[in-house]
């Protein structure tokens, strides 16, 4: 009996099915049956399931002498289902990969519970890819719970999809799909207030495919007053278990937000249809309605939301229809009213920012910005904490995005919001300005002032103007724009001659480069203590291994996986700690909920993506496995054994570009394959005497001036006007350890 049974239901979609059987075939999970039916399609998705059955025994096929329509097409799958749960996959849409044996580790670790719901995201047809919005509800401490213990977890899309169910469960409670266009709600509402035992999985399973035309529920048709009829059928199952009276108020709503949310879509129904739609809601919502509610909805609920007061059900669609104009009439109005007002507020800035031009620069106040607004991290913070001890007479002020950004701040830190009249007063008075990525376009450089770019690292790839030979990697970045920021340069900080001609050649302004290395290394060089072990649990005495793969231009949205991290972590053996930190500019997008994040919940690995100061996980690691980030040229200060693991370096320099061939000048061993990769380790190659010689070459040219004294010399050169001794390799950093294997 295998594991899992997944019912995946055929009707037209002969060009998605290949791509939609070969995501659940091809996973690391074997222990499966896949129920394909075909819905009696009248394109080549029978011959396609017949193929993938004759060449793979767990594929059954079952042909429908007639079209059933989706829900009985998935009901038709289910008695011919022997796993012990059920997957419902609609064959337009994907498994990611690894899916299956996260949903089995995860069933496993919660003792088979009878619904187990995952993250999916939208992939759309342009190439885009969204998280699941309300990701957050799938990170309950809970192994198992109920769904009135956290009720939070029905505001999740209410679709079979994104579940797994234990097929006793469903069989136990009969549990079937009805026919017609919204089947999926009298399955999902049921299921999930009986279940005894829900779980969850914060990872991204299903690419969830977002078609140019839309799906079917997206089509204009009276086929949406069905929506009715399903709930009428939600209702007859609560009340046939008085168990589950007291989801009738929450039912009750929900009911009427759905209704009116379809009523609210311009394209959902025939406009001749829509006054009909309101009235048999407004019947329905009243038929309903539990007792001791008012018109504008159950008793104790509060605010219902901003599908309105759901008080209009209780009057005509005439009053609905004047209040919806209303609410347009007064959205317009208020866009309207704040272009005018943003016009003159700009209007105003520019001539404030030209009467403070004519105020004498404030010699001491120095602005600082780091990554994109984001706070105190970088070049800049380091340079910020040396002028607090080497010149207290500086005033630092920080520029930060937004309110949550400054909530960040330590509390003797005075910043300012971006584009505050704050921020505009300052600015246009300050004599120094640090940034490790440009100022906003709109700041203009009065004389006298000086702009110190730290830069984000050594580079290896393209920048600036080399990338208008790689059409593809600057896709939304404009080149002209960037130069005609730079142009407002002073000075550029390199830490190596590698760095100072590149940047010469990539920024073709008028900066004079500094040779003070890079202030973010200092704590590097210097050993500077960190936490972060202590605050992740890693045991001691464990070797880190810190893997921080770089983003991808050949790919949308920047994420490839490059190795299994699971098994990875697996391969290291006992005594290693897998730490994990992705490209900061996949934080905050779907890359971490395809896996990484579930990873760490459980303990496999330590995901640092998040970590503000890479610094900290540098110096908490033993070795780093990259590819081509430039946190390498960082690592290198580090004197700890690096491992290039290059398995697709010709799509990257074909795709991005390179300055140099960093398999060739590697500092450590190089991987083309995770089978070698994975020897490097077993075998302790990673850090023999040879990775040992590549690493002092490599650190020779690429650390040259990162003497731990980067950020003094920032503030006594360039803010001060003091001389000061140029850099000077110490003979090797207190940041080393000897990893050398002993014989």
């Amino acid at each position: 009996m295998p594991r899992l049974s997944v019912i995946v239901p055929c009707f037209r979609v002969q060009g998605f099915l290949r791509e939609c059987l070969d995501s659940v075939l091809e996973q690391s999970f074997h222990d499966i049956e896949v129920i394909a039916v075909d819905d009696r399609s009248p394109d080549g998705c029978g011959a396609i399931l017949d193929e993938y059955a004759a060449r793979d025994p767990r594929v059954k096929v079952l042909h429908l002498p007639e079209n059933v329509g989706l829900g009985r097409a998935r009901n038709a799958g289910i008695p011919h289902a022997t796993g012990d749960f059920l997957l419902f996959l609609d064959s337009d849409d994907t498994l990611t990969p690894g899916a299956l044996r996260a949903i089995t580790d995860r069933l496993a670790e919660t003792g088979d519970p009878d619904v187990l719901v995952f993250d999916y995201a939208r992939t759309y047809w342009w190439g885009g890819t969204r998280r699941n919005a309300l990701a957050e509800v799938l990170g309950v401490t809970a192994d198992v719970f109920t769904a009135a213990e956290h009720p939070e977890i029905l505001d999740l899309l209410m679709v079979a999809w994104n579940k797994v169910q234990r097929r006793d469960f469903v069989e136990e409670n009969g549990f079937r799909f009805p026919p017609g266009y919204y089947e999926d709600t009298p399955w999902t509402f049921p299921v999930m207030l009986s279940a005894a035992r829900i779980a969850t999985l914060d990872r991204i399973c299903l690419n969830y495919r977002q078609r140019r035309q839309g799906n079917i529920l997206s089509t204009t048709s009276r086929k949406h007053f069905d929506v009715h009829d399903q709930y009428k059928r939600v209702f007859a199952f609560v009340d046939a278990r008085p168990e589950l009276a007291g989801w009738r108020p929450y039912l009750h709503r929900k009911m009427g937000e759905h209704c009116l949310d379809i009523l609210a879509k311009p394209d959902r129904l025939p406009p001749a249809a829509k006054g009909e739609f309101f009235r048999r809601t407004a019947e329905l919502y009243r038929a309903f309605r539990p007792a001791g509610t008012g018109p504008a909805g159950p008793a104790g609920l509060g605010d219902l939301g901003d599908l309105g007061d759901l008080g209009v059900l209780g009057g005509s669609y005439a009053s609905y229809r004047l209040r919806q104009e209303a609410g347009r009439a007064g959205r317009a109005a208020g866009r309207q009213a704040l272009r005018v007002r943003r016009a003159a507020g700009a209007q105003a800035r520019r001539a404030l920012t030209g009467l403070r031009g004519l105020r004498p620069l404030d010699e001491d106040l120095v602005m600082y910005s780091a990554a994109s607004h984001q706070g105190l991290r970088g070049d800049p913070a380091a340079v910020y904490r040396a002028a607090r001890e080497l010149a207290p007479r500086l005033r630092g002020v920080w520029v930060v995005r937004d309110a949550e950004a400054a909530a960040q701040l330590p509390a003797d830190v005075e910043h300012v919001l971006l584009d505050s009249p704050e921020y505009l007063r300052l600015t246009a008075r300050a004599k120094f300005f640090v940034n490790d990525v440009n100022w906003p376009g709109a700041l203009v450089k009065r004389p006298g002032s000086v702009y110190i770019h730290t830069h984000r690292g050594t580079p290896l790839k393209y920048l600036g103007a080399d990338l208008l030979g790689k059409p593809g990697a600057r896709l939304g970045f404009d080149v002209p724009q960037m130069l005609r920021r730079a142009d407002r340069w002073d000075h550029s900080l390199v830490a190596n001659r590698h760095s100072e001609l590149v940047w010469e050649r990539a920024y073709p302004c008028h900066f004079a480069s500094a040779r003070t290395g890079s202030p973010r290394n200092d704590v590097l060089v210097t050993g500077g203590p960190t936490d972060f072990r202590t605050r992740h649990g890693i045991p001691a005495g464990h070797t880190v291994v810190l893997y921080a793969p770089t983003r991808r231009d050949y790919v949308r949205g920047g994420h490839v996986d490059r190795i299994d991290l699971a098994r990875f972590a697996a391969d290291l053996g006992a005594g290693h700690t897998l730490v994990v930190r992705l490209h900061p500019a996949l934080a905050t997008g779907p890359a971490r909920g395809m896996g990484l994040a579930e990873l760490h919940r459980r303990g496999v690995l330590v995901d640092a993506t998040g970590e503000p100061h890479a610094e900290d996980v540098m110096l908490a690691s033993d070795a780093l496995v990259t590819d081509y980030s430039s946190l390498m040229f960082d690592y290198a200060n580090l004197d700890r054994p690096i491992v290039v693991h290059a398995d697709d370096w010709a799509a990257y320099t074909a795709s991005r570009g390179a300055y140099l061939d960093i398999t060739a000048e590697a500092p450590g061993h190089v991987s083309r394959t995770y089978r070698e990769l994975a020897w490097l380790f077993a075998s302790g190659a990673w850090r023999d005497e040879e990775s040992a010689l590549l690493r002092a070459h490599f650190r020779s040219r690429f650390c040259e001036f990162d003497d731990g004294r980067a950020a003094e010399r920032v503030v006594r050169t360039l803010l001060l006007g003091e001389p000061m001794p140029p850099p000077a390799r110490v003979p090797g950093p207190a940041g080393s350890r000897d990893l050398s294997v002993t014989t």
